[in-house]
């Protein structure tokens, strides 16, 4: 391992290695997602670099619709008890968040086809160089 791996990084450097806004890092420590080796002399919070593995798989989890406060909650059940395996809790968060896209694409579905409809009754005012609504004063 190279010695920049194995000094402490600031929240700022892991900001830079991650691609992670320095808020929301603060964030995620303050959620106890991820781990600070405590504060330097200048009060800075330091990082290992167990952090940039922690943000990777947080923003994948992220990337898979899961929200901050499910990871939150795989990880404390992670560490707070054995009743739960890993694995049976994430495949339960995934499933929510499937069902949630799910639900997001239909509500899409729906307005992509108000769209049509709209299109459809409209298409000669939709052509004219000038829309005017049926009922409205200024085109009398």
């Amino acid at each position: 391992m190279n010695a920049s791996r194995t000094r402490p990084m600031t929240v700022g450097e892991l900001s830079r290695q991650t691609g992670v806004p320095v808020k929301t890092l603060r964030a995620y420590t303050d959620l106890g997602l991820i781990y600070t080796l405590g504060r330097s002399p200048a009060g800075y919070r330091l990082y290992t670099a167990d952090a940039l593995w922690c943000v990777r798989f947080i923003d994948q989890l992220r990337g898979l619709g899961l929200t901050v406060a499910e990871i939150r909650e795989l990880t404390t059940a992670h560490l707070h008890g054995p009743d739960t395996p890993v694995g049976a809790h994430l495949a339960e968060l995934l499933h929510r968040s499937r069902e949630r896209l799910r639900q997001r694409i239909a509500a899409q579905q729906q307005t992509l086809n108000r769209i049509e409809k709209f299109q459809a009754e409209h298409r000669a005012d939709l052509a004219e160089d000038d829309l005017c609504w049926a009922g409205d004063p200024q085109c009398a």
